[in-house]
């Protein structure tokens, strides 16, 4: 299985790379709109990871964007984005639109609204076994996901993150909250969420082996 995911990422990095090149470096979520945020960690389940069940309030960075950069009203899986840029090194997180169910939040579901419900479908491994985080809307909000409304309609936009073990129940451990877009509306924020885990989680599975090929097809492009 993880050879069959390693080759699978190699053979996805041709195409992707090559559309790096053609899209500035980004092969998936071509365009997008980033904006600043803030983290607040209230405090999760104690499962052994710092991370989740300590508090903290941080600056964040978010982008909000189409997958495949299909034109709107067409629905895309769409992405968020987050950076936590302190400490000495980032920590990022990349949450694509998905099912919360027991089986459905494995899957990428096609939206038109930005806000609503992404998850990591990646899998983190942990001290307490393998972990896949997700963010929720809190509150009923409607945010068009191309760039421009984006900017327009996210500010102020808040999710709840949460965490759940496997297939088990979610549980909350911190809140996300929306602010301005940035100047440039939508600048080279290179997030890599395989290399850039949050501490205490280690990028595993079939998803990230996957997901590092590609992730080298596009800094291979960026540079090119």
């Amino acid at each position: 299985m993880q050879d069959a995911a390693r080759l699978a990422g190699r053979l996805a990095a041709v195409p992707l790379g090559t559309l790096a090149r053609r899209r500035q470096g980004k092969p998936m979520h071509p365009r997008g709109a980033v904006l600043d945020a803030v983290l607040e960690r209230s405090g999760g389940p104690d499962w052994g990871v710092r991370w989740l069940a300590g508090p903290g309030h941080e600056p964040a960075v978010v982008r909000l964007s189409r997958g495949a950069g299909l034109p709107v009203p067409l629905p895309d899986v769409l992405g968020l984005a987050v950076r936590l840029p302190a400490g000495d090194r980032p920590v990022d997180l990349l949450l694509s639109t998905a099912g919360r169910g027991r089986w459905t939040r494995f899957l990428p579901v096609p939206r038109v609204d930005a806000a609503t419900t992404y998850g990591s479908i990646m899998g983190y491994r942990s001290v307490a076994g393998t972990l896949r985080l997700a963010a929720v809307p809190d509150g009923p909000r409607r945010v068009p996901s191309d760039p421009g409304p984006i900017a327009e309609r996210a500010p102020g936009t808040v999710f709840r993150l949460l965490v759940a073990r496997g297939a088990g129940d979610w549980v909350p451990f911190a809140r996300l909250t929306l602010g301005d877009p940035v100047d440039g509306l939508d600048p080279d924020v290179r997030f890599d969420a395989v290399r850039n885990p949050p501490p205490g989680l280690l990028a595993d599975g079939p998803m990230a082996r996957l997901r590092a090929p590609a992730y080298a097809a596009a800094r291979e492009g960026r540079s090119a």
